[in-house]
């Protein structure tokens, strides 16, 4: 099967999903140039990303067993590994400015409680 051969519908599905996965990564990227401080910075472009990525990976998945006619399992590890990397750079990005902040007393720290 080519290209070509590949049915209406599934091109359109590929389409929408890439299309707002992009878009998704895309309002991540605005929100990490518009937001103030670096603890409201660092978390649109990780929901962004993990949101895109998957509807970009879920676009991949039906393109390719569509063009190959077989299930692809590749984009499933990709993204899973995705999902598990990204909140744990998160976390220790943020707990790395908490503690950097901390140290030297930084006014806008956010407080426990």
């Amino acid at each position: 099967m080519t290209e070509a051969d590949v049915p209406a519908w599934a091109a359109l599905v590929v389409v929408a999903l890439a299309v707002t996965g992009s878009a998704l990564s895309l309002l991540g990227a605005f929100g990490l140039v518009r937001l103030k401080t670096f603890y409201e910075r660092v978390h649109a472009p990780t929901l962004g990303a993990t949101l895109g990525m998957a509807l970009v990976l879920l676009a991949s998945i039906v393109w390719f067993t569509t063009v190959e006619r077989r299930f692809m399992p590749r984009e499933i590890l990709i993204g899973l590994f995705l999902t598990v990397t990204t909140p744990v750079t998160l976390i220790l990005l943020a707990r790395a400015a908490l503690f950097r902040d901390r140290t030297e007393n930084v006014e806008d720290t956010p407080r426990k409680g």
